[in-house]
Order: C-alpha cells, then structure tokens, then sequence
C-alpha cells in the first residue's frame, strides 16, 4: 500500500488491502494479473539467481512474479511473518519447507496423523535422503520428549489434525523444541487459516498453508506457502523455488488473492454454521460421535478455546455402518458434495475408513494405532461445512442418515 500508518489494521481490512494498492500507471483499484515469464529488468542483473542479491526486480517468474509477490504480502501480514514463499500446491510447500531445511543425518519427529500427501511423503521418501522420521502423539508432549535426539532438526505440527481433529499444543511444543535444541517448529494450519490460530505467535518458526482450502477458499485454484523469518524463506526461495522449479502460477495467485480478501467474513460463517451443524449430529440418534473444537464434548476444547479464535468448519463423525452411509451420500445427497478437499464455500464430506488409511498411509501399529482409533474408530467422516444455511445442510444430511 503506498501509504503507512502505525495504527494496527483489524483483520478484515488486512485481509483486503494488505500486498495490494492502486496502480501508479493505470489507476486500477484492483490486483494486476501479470502472466508474463520474463521480465526486462531495469539494471544490468545476474543470470543466476544467486547473482541478484542488489537487486529486487523481476526477471524471471521462477524466481519471482509481480502477482505471487502480492499474494505473498498479505499472507504475510495476515499470519505476522516477517516473509512468505508461495508454491504451486500445499505439498509443493511442505515438500519444499522439509527438503530445504532437513539434509542426510538430521531427524524429523512429526504429528503421527497428518495429510496423506505429507505423511506418504516423509515415510516413503525421506529416508530414501538419510532423513530419520519418527511419528508421535503431538498431543503427548512426554511422547514428543522421548522421541527428541540430538540430531533432531525439526518438530512437525499439525493442528487440528488432519483427519481425526486432534490438537496439538503449539506453545508448549516450541518451548521443549527450545530447551531441546531443535532448530525448527513447523506447523501446517491449513485446517485452522490465520484467523483462527497465527502460529508464529505461539513460538513456531514455519507455517505452512494449503492455499487451495481456506484461503483461496472456491475450490478453484491450487497454491500452497511457508511463511516465517525472512532470512529463512530467501533462503528456501532459492533452493526450493528456483531449484526444485514448484512456482505458483501467476493466475492461480490472483484467484487465491480474491479468496484472501473476504477470508475473515467466511471463517466467521463456516463457524457459525459448523457449530450449528456439530450440534444437529452430535444430537442425532444414528451418530455415534463427533469431533469438533467448537463443541465441549471436544476432549481438548479448552486448549481450542486458548488457541483458536475461531473454531473453522472442519469436523468429523461415526456412525455404524460407514461404507453404507457413504453409498447412499454419493446417491442422494444434494447441498453437500459427497468429494475430497476442504475449506470450500460449499460442504464437502469424504469416509475414511481407519484400516484402509493404516494400509495406504500412516500405518501405526500399537500404542499409536489405539490412540488414533481413540479420535477415529473404524473410520471417519471428515466434513468441510461450508456457508450453506445450516438447516439446508442438516435437512440434507438427514435424508441419508
């Protein structure tokens, strides 16, 4: 913006204004859509990006593009970091964020139930690099501890959790991540979107978004960032930017910067109608449980109620016979979309039965298989309510069960 105050802007005028200002050329009030992938630079520039440190322009959009840089702007001021670096998808973010700050020897200890891309991810791939991964209760900080070694490099956090809505203590972890000497505290809080928790705040280094969700919000445009301190994200730009090549697209970051705009107004709505709609199941005869921080049946409400300022749309539910259920959601269901995804203006629902995850994705075995069937069960029903009337979602959801 071309003018600076010191007064604090609230959220919802951050959310609108922050990255963006009127065109000094054209005068459009809105965001320029800059599709071009090279730049005439205005100075004699290096060919390699590492050869550019004087300068700030733009050359080329691997590097950098007008329209993600603004995008990065307003995350940045939407979450409290010093900087942001944007990606074609979250799993791009997440890809880049623990191949650039992990190498051959370091060890990763990471939230044992997580997104299927990321936990697939740090299982089948990492160790491929030399890179130890070890799955703990992130809820248990004593679990965390005994996991912890001194080549322990990076805590992974995942709050809620993906997709059993189990919380982890972000304040807490960061500060047995400091006592312990663990350089890194990243937190993916795509479920949660900085109007409900602003990690950072709370001692994490990283966080990590799945633009795609909550932030884009319209189901429309893939993007993924990492935001943190500013000398740690150039450095990843140049890595795992330039090098790996996971740049987000000019067009998708103009969608994305739309959906910022009015991110405040939904997570308002998809809370107010995911409590209504988590009180309509938890009151239904053939629900056996549902998980939603908002409620008080929530086991760790309380740390929700520190935590979150605002409680998002994500929950999940059991019922008794689920493969059934989700039969008759794919045949019948009208208002909500029986499809994977999440953080969308419309609901969405998917199962996901418990054995069938353990095979593909996580495969816990013991202790860390009875805590997630704990949450879980034979398997959830992950719900993305989104700002449909309440009573449209419930009525619907009621016809099928």
């Amino acid at each position: 913006m071309a003018k600076t105050t010191n007064r604090q802007r609230g959220v919802r005028t951050t959310a609108i204004h922050a990255g963006e200002g009127i065109d000094p050329t054209t005068r459009a009030s809105s965001p320029n859509l800059v599709m071009s992938s090279t730049f005439a630079p205005s100075e004699v520039a290096g060919f390699s990006a590492r050869n550019r440190d004087n300068y700030d322009g733009y050359v080329y959009a691997r590097v950098s593009n007008p329209t993600v840089r603004q995008l990065e702007d307003k995350l940045a001021a939407l979450e409290g970091a010093q900087s942001c670096q944007c990606y074609a998808s979250g799993m791009a973010a997440s890809s880049a964020l623990l191949l650039g700050r992990l190498s051959q020897g370091d060890h990763l200890v990471i939230s044992d139930t997580n997104y299927v891309g990321t936990a697939e991810l740090v299982r089948d791939s990492l160790p491929r690099f030399g890179i130890e991964v070890t799955p703990v209760d992130m809820s248990d900080l004593d679990m965390v501890e005994r996991a912890v070694t001194p080549r322990t490099r990076m805590l992974w956090v995942e709050t809620p959790a993906n997709p059993i809505m189990r919380l982890a203590d972000i304040a807490a972890l960061s500060r047995l991540a400091r006592a312990k000497g663990v350089r890194d505290v990243a937190v993916d809080s795509t479920f949660a979107s900085p109007i409900a928790t602003r990690p950072l705040d709370f001692g994490a280094d990283f966080v990590v978004h799945s633009l795609t969700k909550y932030i884009g919000g319209h189901g429309d445009a893939m993007g993924g960032a990492v935001l943190g301190r500013k000398d740690d994200l150039d450095a990843l730009n140049l890595e795992a930017t330039v090098h790996y090549g996971g740049v987000l697209s000019p067009f998708n970051a103009w969608l994305i910067l739309r959906g910022a705009a009015t991110l405040p107004i939904r997570m308002r709505a998809h809370e107010e109608t995911a409590l209504a709609v988590a009180k309509f199941l938890e009151g239904h005869g053939k629900v056996k449980r549902v998980f939603y921080p908002g409620l008080a049946s929530h086991p760790q409400h309380e740390l929700a109620r520190r935590q979150m300022k605002n409680f998002s749309g994500m929950m999940t539910f059991q019922v008794e016979d689920g493969p059934a259920l989700a039969r008759r959601m794919v045949d019948r269901l009208e208002i909500v979309h029986y499809a994977v995804s999440l953080g969308h203006h419309r609901s969405l629902v998917y199962c996901i039965p418990t054995d069938a995850l353990m095979r593909s994705t996580f495969r816990h075995q013991g202790e860390l298989l009875e805590r997630y069937r704990n949450f879980a069960g034979d398997g959830v029903f992950r719900f993305s309510v989104g700002i449909e009337d309440a009573e449209d979602i419930c009525a619907d959801l009621d016809e099928v069960l």
